[in-house]
């Protein structure tokens, strides 16, 4: 059985005295002995501090974002190495944000992806169509073309050590949330479209869903056979919410 993941994503929230007090709480309440992996994703300014915080202990610390050069030139940027250097073991790339504020597109998804993996960060591949893109009945069109373009570049293979994320734009801080069985459809349609190129990867690839997870609706998501656990945002700021939306994916395996 895949083991599930849950991952939380604080965007650009926070504070050094609300982390260190968030971070205390989940490290008081999450159980090591949990079959899950626990990861939290803090801007980058306190990426240091919340892996100091976390030392060895059962929560990884993941990065928004990563450049998809690794030096030079590139003022405002952070690289693959750097965040490595500093203890981050995933980063998310091509998250909704990112492809719709600064305009990433699929290509340069696909580079950050490969960034990522040259220093053994574990990308965290964010897919997700748009309310209109769904309503025309495109879901299945775009979230193949996003995938396809990160399989050009880098092959079926570097998803060995990968994670994706399914994210319907459509369910991000809107407080709508796909239905279980809208999530396990679009899972499916990605588990099977990289089985197509390798039947074993496929299977064990974990594929999690973001759209505004919740206590309330993680263990309906969970429950999906091609749902791995969640890419959570706001409650992921509440110490409450993040401990039961993690029970509800360890109560899955």
């Amino acid at each position: 059985m895949r083991r599930p993941l849950v991952a939380g994503n604080w965007k650009m929230n926070g504070s050094r005295a609300a982390n260190a007090a968030l971070l205390a709480e989940l490290e008081l309440r999450v159980k090591p002995q949990w079959p899950i992996d626990i990861a939290v994703f803090p801007p980058f300014v306190y990426l240091a501090e919340a892996r100091r915080a976390l030392e060895d202990g059962p929560i990884a610390v993941g990065a928004q974002d990563v450049c998809a050069e690794a030096s030079g030139a590139f003022t405002g940027e952070v690289s693959a190495a750097m965040l490595q250097d500093i203890g981050c073991r995933a980063a998310l790339v091509g998250h909704s944000e990112r492809r719709h504020w600064y305009h990433e597109d699929d290509a340069l998804v696909a580079r950050k992806f490969a960034a990522a993996l040259s220093v053994g960060l574990m990308p965290v591949l964010c897919l997700g169509e748009t309310l209109d893109e769904r309503e025309s009945g495109k879901t299945e069109a775009v979230v193949g073309r996003q995938l396809d373009a990160v399989l050009a570049l880098n092959g079926i293979e570097r998803f060995v050590t990968a994670v994706i994320a399914y994210e319907p734009v459509w369910a991000i801080g809107t407080g709508r949330t796909a239905s279980p069985d809208q999530a396990q459809a679009v899972h499916a349609f990605i588990r099977r479209r990289i089985a197509e190129q390798n039947a074993n990867i496929g299977g064990q690839l974990r594929i999690l869903y973001g759209g505004s997870v919740k206590a309330g609706n993680a263990a309906d998501l969970f429950a999906m056979p091609d749902v791995d656990g969640g890419l959570v945002g706001g409650a992921s700021l509440s110490a409450d919410e993040f401990y039961e939306i993690c029970a509800a994916a360890a109560a899955r395996h």
